[in-house]
């Protein structure tokens, strides 16, 4: 190999970059990597093919760019034709958003049409959509046309730089073990393109391939409308209302949800309605940032007097939602707080349709095991079922799926990452019906002159107050992560011993999603599946707190979720958030150990 590479860095790469060399088609990635070798850059060589992309989250997600750890043509052709393997028969929709880098020719297009000559090239009928749609529309198109797969490609709020591969499987929810895991096993074990994998220009001629776009469009928009209960309200209500789809994909289709709800048009922010996947107005195109993200929505709400703010991410699957308050600020709700508004609007709505007291018993609503437990709360009161599932939409989407099966009713699905699902239409989070449904929850508020804001608080009054306080710190060392979790599992020295108290607070219960223990389970085993490839223990408190301890599976960080969950009628805001302070206090100290360990703490 040119300028000596083998002599200066190890066989096995030396191997995968002559591999890749034979392999990719692409001439601007291919250049990159001749370009990498010619300077004898190994330690950007390394970057590049030391790893391959984990097979994580329902898929992939990475930088566009060459090499294997990157998201590239030949790694979207080799993902393609394992996820090709593992099917059965029947066909597949493919979306994508407007994401592309001009550097490695990568675009979600791109890719999306790669994925379509692979399947085209083996006789699977493909459903591609011609033009950029949200996440959801694929899970819908799934559960619609009755297919057998769907696949997005989006980086959702990822940076620019960034892009993804998303997976769902027949059920219509993304898939979860064992398929993940076979898919990720199998790549390794056929890497070779099929030359037909490259045909894009033959397969989009192909009798085989359809486009959606129309079709699912309007029976989208149809499905959603049996969750719009208030229409005259909709028609008539003042409210005001900027929508921002941060230079993703949401802008037109947040304005055919708001019309098939008969709500006035969202004002959209200018600047940021068209896809952009330089997102040049800022800095990440992440709305769970919040303020940050959401300036120049405030601006235009100020100038046409507008009182909500709704935002979407890149590809329109979570939604933002800020309020303007008396004081004039404006208030950016959490995830958790969006979920117990939306939670309880999704219960009065059903609520309202069905007489039968008995039809309850039936009624499911999910959440994240990080996310608040209002639900729960709601659920003791009312009567439905509460349910608890892992973290990510994977898990509720397929436990949504599960119950339906059953019979069973599920009116609401949420995670504290701004991610809600209101409609079983689609099984995973859908930031484009949640943003019609709340724009109709905000017109009959309205009516009753009330807001999100007074409505929260009414429902905290009912339910018992739910306050909750989540950050990270930041570690690069997995042996220190691992020491850190060691400990406290073997808190007095002895194995599996937990922790009894955390400084002045006792702990009533422990569930370790990493080893299967819960104190609560009479055989100490916990219901919940685990996985010994990441870090996570539950601390319940005898005074109402619960407190999640996580390591996050993309980024290099230890995430900490708490709440204090407190009894209907203790309305003492401050007291309770004062208590609450004061256990994220006693866990970091204790748990912790900042100083210690060396720990970085979130970036204010």
């Amino acid at each position: 190999m040119e300028n000596g590479l083998s002599t200066t860095c190890n066989t096995k790469l030396d191997q995968a970059v002559k591999q890749w060399l034979q392999y990719d088609k692409n001439p601007k990635t291919v250049s990159m990597v001749q370009e990498l070798v010619k300077e004898g850059a190994v330690e950007a060589l390394k970057k590049c093919f030391s790893s391959r992309m984990e097979f994580g989250t329902a898929g992939l997600r990475a930088a566009m760019g060459p090499g294997t750890s990157c998201m590239n043509d030949l790694t979207i052709i080799q993902t393609t034709q394992v996820v090709l393997i593992t099917l059965r028969s029947g066909g597949v929709v493919i979306g994508y958003d407007a994401r592309a880098h001009p550097p490695s020719g990568g675009s979600s297009k791109r890719f999306a049409s790669l994925a379509a000559a692979v399947f085209i090239s083996r006789g699977v009928p493909v459903h591609l959509f011609s033009d950029i749609t949200p996440t959801p529309f694929v899970p819908f198109t799934v559960l619609h046309l009755g297919l057998c797969a769907g696949i997005m490609v989006t980086a959702s709020h990822n940076p620019k730089q960034d892009n993804g591969y998303k997976v769902y499987w027949e059920n219509g929810a993304q898939i979860v073990s064992p398929h993940d895991k076979g898919i990720s096993q199998s790549i390794e074990e056929n890497l070779e393109p099929w030359p037909e994998s490259w045909s894009t220009e033959e397969a989009l001629k192909s009798p085989l391939l359809k486009d959606p776009y129309q079709d699912i469009h309007t029976q989208y928009f149809k499905a959603i409308q049996k969750h719009c209960h208030h229409r005259d309200i909709n028609k008539s209500s003042k409210v005001k209302i900027v929508h921002t789809s941060v230079h993703g994909v949401g802008h037109t289709f947040v304005q055919s949800a708001f019309k098939a709800f008969d709500l006035h048009p969202p004002y959209a922010v200018e600047e940021q309605k068209d896809p952009d996947p330089e997102f040049p107005t800022v800095k990440y195109p992440n709305p769970e940032e919040g303020e940050g993200v959401l300036t120049l929505s405030f601006a235009l709400a100020e100038r046409e007097g507008a009182t909500v703010v709704l935002a979407n991410d890149p590809d329109a699957d979570r939604l933002a939602v800020a309020e303007k308050q008396e004081s004039g600020q404006w208030r950016v709700f959490s995830g958790n707080e969006l979920g117990a508004l939306l939670g309880w609007w999704m219960f009065r709505c059903w609520e309202k349709l069905n007489s039968d007291a008995a039809a309850v018993k039936n009624v499911y609503m999910l959440s994240s095991t990080v996310s608040s437990k209002i639900l729960r709360g709601i659920a003791l009161k009312e009567g439905f079922h509460f349910e608890e599932t892992l973290t990510g939409f994977k898990w509720m989407g397929n436990r949504a799926r599960d119950l339906l099966d059953q019979g069973k009713t599920v009116l609401f699905a949420f995670e504290e990452a701004i991610g809600y699902m209101c409609s079983s239409s689609v099984l995973d989070k859908d930031g484009v019906s949640a943003a019609a449904i709340a724009g109709e929850m905000i017109s009959y508020l309205a009516t009753k002159s009330s807001s999100l804001s007074q409505q929260l608080t009414a429902i905290y009054e009912e339910y018992g107050y739910h306050i909750s306080k989540n950050s990270y710190f930041i570690c690069h060392d997995q042996d220190v992560i691992h020491s850190l979790f060691d400990r406290l599992r073997n808190y007095s020295g002895q194995k599996d011993s937990y922790p009894t108290e955390c400084g002045r607070f006792s702990i009533s219960a422990v569930r370790d999603l990493t080893t299967g223990y819960d104190s609560n389970q009479p055989s100490n085993k916990a219901v919940l599946p685990t996985s010994r490839s990441s870090q996570m223990i539950t601390f319940t408190f005898s005074n109402g707190g619960v407190a999640t301890m996580r390591t996050s599976g993309t980024e290099p960080k230890i995430k900490y979720y708490t709440e204090l969950c407190a009894a209907p009628g203790n309305s003492n805001v401050t007291h309770l958030k004062k208590e609450l302070d004061d256990l994220v206090d006693a866990i970091v100290d204790n748990f912790f150990e900042p100083e210690k360990n060396k720990l970085q703490p979130k970036p204010e």
